[in-house]
This record gives structure tokens, C-alpha cells and sequence, in this order.
């Protein structure tokens, strides 16, 4: 049989970081879950390319724009399940022996109608750390929300019902989880993702932004408005 699940990468210079995402894929090619690799690359101008086909994966080119992005990849790949991370994320040892226990009770119940998340933590920890993973570990589970740094694993069938992710430039993560309303749950393995950001803009402005961000979104505002709200 043929390995179940697709990883897609999207991708915008980040030489620095895809490295370890992509070597914390290992445990998953050794517990036969990986069919194949697809990075979608926004217009690189480092060394991104290079590093993505050097791993072996099939590399998709397009717009720079995050849900554009993850569309393309998410329509190349071969595999019945997808699991989507970003490339600053990096899953943590024990990932694989979550996902298959996810694998074997969806099988065993003959159906794969939810899709799963990873629990988040942050490179470097502290204090300030903890405490905004365990606001995003809450808001996943309270109102189902996670966003994309805690990765998505989905069926193929699952995804194509609900009709993917939208290609807008921000949000595309959460327009995705909205249409899973009641069918995303956690899996028992963990997402570490960077915290540059947040060291570099401060943990509490950082985060008091992004929940700005999501406020404005679910009260309608635009998604082009919001991404040229966030660059800045």
C-alpha cells in the first residue's frame, strides 16, 4: 500500500528555518505515513528552491499569497491525507505515533470525517511563551480555531468537501477551520513553532495584534485590508 499522507509546505525565503522542518519529517518517511513532500514556493529569492528539491519534494510556483499558496500545494499532491505545516513549524518527537493512532481510528471506523491539529509550544520557551501557546491551545479547543503554526491534518475527501482554502492572503487558516466547524480536534503530538516575531515585536503586542487580526476578520473585514494591516 501506498504511504497515506502528503506534506505541504508553503514556502516564502525561508532557507533558515525549513531545514529543521523538514528533517523533523523523518520519523514519519520511517513509520511508512510519507507519500511525498510538496513545498509551495511564493517567489523565493534565497535558497529556498534549492533546499525544498534537495529533500526530494515537488516544488509549485505561483503568487506569493499564503492561501493561494497552500491551494496549489494541496491540488498537487497524489496522497489521501494531507498534512499542511509551515515552514518555521517543526513537529516534536512522538508526532508520527499520534497521527497514526488518528489513521487507525478513523479506519477503524470506516469513515474520515474530522481532521486534527497539533498542540503548540514555542522554540525557546519562558514564561511569556507558555502562556500564549496555552491561549492558542484554548482557543483551538474552546472555539475551534487553531491556526496554521499548530499544522492541519485532513483528508483528501474532507478537504475537497469543504472546499479547501481560500485563496486570500491572511486568515486562510482560520476560513478553513470555520468550514470544519464541529470536525477539528486535537492529536497528542506537539507543533513547535519560532518565535522570532514575537521576541522581535514584543510577546504582548504581538499577540494582542493577532487577536486584532482574528477579531476583525470574524466581524467581515477584508482579507487584502487585514494582510497589508499585518505587513506593516
Amino acid at each position: 500500500m501506498r504511504a497515506p499522507i502528503s506534506v505541504v509546505i508553503p514556502t516564502l525565503n525561508a532557507q533558515a528555518c525549513l531545514p529543521r522542518c523538514l528533517m523533523a519529517l523523518g520519523e514519519g518517511l520511517n513509520a511508512g505515513l510519507i507519500r511525498e513532500l510538496v513545498v509551495s514556493d511564493g517567489g523565493s529569492t534565497d535558497a529556498t528552491v534549492r533546499v525544498a528539491e534537495a529533500a526530494g519534494a515537488e516544488v509549485v510556483s505561483g503568487p506569493a499569497s499564503r492561501g493561494g499558496q497552500l491551494r496549489r500545494g494541496c491540488d498537487a499532491a497524489q496522497g489521501d491525507w494531507l498534512l499542511v505545516l509551515h515552514a518555521d513549524t517543526v513537529l516534536l518527537p512522538g508526532w508520527s505515533e499520534a497521527v497514526m493512532r488518528k489513521l487507525s481510528a478513523d479506519n477503524a471506523n470506516l469513515q474520515a470525517d474530522s481532521a486534527a491539529y497539533f498542540l503548540l509550544s514555542f522554540e525557546g520557551g519562558g514564561a511569556p511563551a507558555r502562556l500564549v501557546a496555552a491561549w492558542a491551545n484554548l482557543r483551538s479547543r474552546v472555539f475551534g480555531l487553531p491556526y496554521g503554526d499548530q499544522g492541519l491534518l485532513i483528508s483528501r475527501a474532507l478537504y475537497e468537501a469543504v472546499g479547501g482554502y481560500p485563496d486570500i492572503p491572511l486568515m486562510e487558516d482560520v476560513a478553513l477551520a470555520r468550514a470544519l466547524k464541529g470536525r477539528l480536534h486535537p492529536v497528542e503530538g506537539v507543533a513547535e513553532t519560532s518565535a522570532e516575531k514575537y521576541r522581535r515585536q514584543g510577546w504582548l503586542r504581538r499577540g494582542g495584534r493577532n487577536l486584532m487580526t482574528l477579531v476583525r476578520y470574524l466581524s467581515g473585514a477584508d482579507p487584502e485590508a487585514l494582510a497589508r494591516s499585518y505587513r506593516r
